[in-house]
């Protein structure tokens, strides 16, 4: 099962990424930096996600 914080996440991170490549190609390195700074948000987001995912599957094994 995904949970919701995943999916955001990977969105964010790949828009992020997107963003940053973008802003690189025409040197605006400001644009640069919060593209990563969503990408690193993103990657966050989702790595959460999966750490809930994770505890309720380990609540789901112990209750077994």
């Amino acid at each position: 099962m995904v949970d919701k914080d995943q999916v955001k996440g990977t969105g964010k991170r790949l828009k992020g990424k997107a963003r940053r490549k973008v802003a690189a190609w025409r040197g605006d390195t400001g644009q640069e930096l919060e593209g990563a700074g969503e990408e690193l948000a993103g990657t966050v987001q989702k790595k959460y996600g999966e750490a809930k995912e994770e505890a309720k599957r380990q609540g789901r094994k112990r209750a077994a």
